[in-house]
């Protein structure tokens, strides 16, 4: 395990398996001038949490790579590019380039709002804050995601990056999707990956979409690149599943869920082996 001040990886520094996890949201460290520069309760923020899926991701766990953010998705969004700076949260960011509907909706690089919460913050930073944030907290996250990915695929000749999140429930409910699963409608990965986890979650019983309503964000369009044999798909986890009553707190279902991850990590790498058997 390495442990760095804003992400930690698991795993041996050899890949064991062509399956790589990331797990980008579920940071709960809020550090100290994102609190002073709050105009909102800090409990408002955990809107913006993929709440406990991190602890998910750990009991799925076998020895695969898997990096966890520490750092809050408040504080910045590793599952935005370094573009998506907002002008209304930002200083010096104009608002004359294109927009990403993430963005547009307050949903940038540095979150401007949380749930129902109007801005979140007193001030806005400055652009060397943000900066700063970018080079000490978001591109060591990718670079390593990255490290990881190219190591995989050159020991096993494929590598499969899974990108690991939470939604809020769907509706309606009891026929709206429990787990959606994004490839940015085929352009991120071969569609025989998104075949078998499809066909964990039926086997499970639990409903299962693709692409929608969440096709995939900058994680795995950054890291994807299917004709050099990376490939990479989002998994969005129902909180309801996991979670207690109150979505707050690991519930009953924790078990369920991290085998039902497991399950989806096992097939993958299943789906991989001629690959990986042709790389040795």
């Amino acid at each position: 395990m390495t442990d760095t001040s804003s992400f930690v990886r698991h795993g041996p520094a050899e890949p064991l398996s062509p399956v790589v996890l990331s797990v980008p949201h579920a940071g709960r460290e809020y550090p100290l001038p994102l609190r002073t520069a709050l105009r909102v309760p800090l409990d408002h923020l955990k809107s913006l949490e993929d709440r406990h899926i991190d602890a998910v991701a750990l009991a799925a766990h076998g020895g695969e790579t898997l990096f966890v953010a520490r750092l809050a998705r408040a504080w910045i969004d590793l599952n935005r590019s370094e573009a998506e700076r907002d002008p209304r949260v930002e200083e010096g960011v104009t608002g004359g380039q294109p927009q990403s509907a993430k963005l547009r909706s307050g949903l940038g690089l540095v979150p401007r709002r949380a749930g129902n919460s109007a801005d979140i913050w007193r001030r806005r930073w400055s652009s060397d804050e943000v900066t700063a944030r970018i080079r000490s907290d978001h591109r060591p996250y990718h670079a390593a995601v990255e490290a990881a990915l190219k190591a995989t695929r050159d020991r096993f000749g494929v590598a499969v990056l899974l990108d690991i999140h939470s939604m809020p429930s769907l509706t309606p409910a009891g026929k709206a999707p429990r787990i959606v699963f994004g490839d940015r409608f085929g352009r991120s990965a071969s569609s025989r990956f998104l075949s078998r986890l499809e066909g964990v979650a039926r086997a499970s019983g639990v409903l299962a979409a693709a692409n929608a309503p969440y096709s995939g964000g900058h994680v795995i369009e950054r890291h994807a690149a299917p004709a050099e044999a990376i490939h990479a798909i989002q998994i969005e986890f129902d909180r309801a599943l996991y979670l207690d009553p109150a979505l707050d707190s690991p519930g009953r279902g924790m078990d369920f869920t991290s085998g039902l991850l497991r399950a989806m990590i096992d097939a993958i790498a299943d789906e991989a082996a001629p690959g990986a058997q042709a790389a040795e």
